[in-house]
């Protein structure tokens, strides 16, 4: 016996609805351009209904692309620990302008960026098990390029962790 289940169909929003979901959307969090339009894109929203709710949001600062890129930089690199290389390429992978991304990590301190790449280093060298010393040297490089360190922070300091 075969059995047809209806599928419900999708919501649809107003315009009014849809403003006021992504005031929400924003508000708990800051957004870029690009996840903005992906999410109205979800909702089924038209592309004139998209852009007017893209100005209301931008004319009353729940979307701020230069407020998200200082906060996404500040976060990923206290966080997680990231390098400018893997910062800067997700932030391209959000659409951000590369003006935008380039006064957002020149606002790195450099004395707090070398420390924090210093202390990750230390902490995965001491952590790697590997006794081949080319071996180890290509874990923790590998390591480090992930996480988007430039490579000769990466090279400099294998060759002062691993003789």
């Amino acid at each position: 016996m075969l059995y047809f289940y209806t599928m419900n169909p999708p919501k649809t929003y107003t315009v009014d609805e849809a403003q006021k979901a992504l005031e929400r959307y924003c508000a708990y969090q800051d957004r870029c351009h690009k996840e903005v339009s992906q999410k109205l894109f979800d909702m089924r929203m038209i592309p004139e209904a998209r852009d007017q709710i893209i100005v209301h949001l931008i004319q009353h600062d729940f979307l701020n692309e230069e407020r998200y890129v200082n906060s996404y930089v500040r976060g990923k690199f206290r966080i997680k620990k990231w390098g400018k290389q893997r910062l800067k390429l997700e932030l391209k992978r959000k659409d951000i302008h590369t003006s935008l991304i380039k006064k957002a990590l020149d606002a790195i301190d450099s004395d707090t960026y070398l420390e924090t790449f210093n202390e990750l280093a230390q902490k995965k060298c001491d952590a790697t098990r590997e006794t081949n010393k080319q071996k180890k040297r290509k874990k923790l490089a590998d390591y480090l390029f992930y996480r988007g360190w430039e490579s000769h922070l990466v090279y400099d300091k294998i060759r002062e962790l691993v003789p």
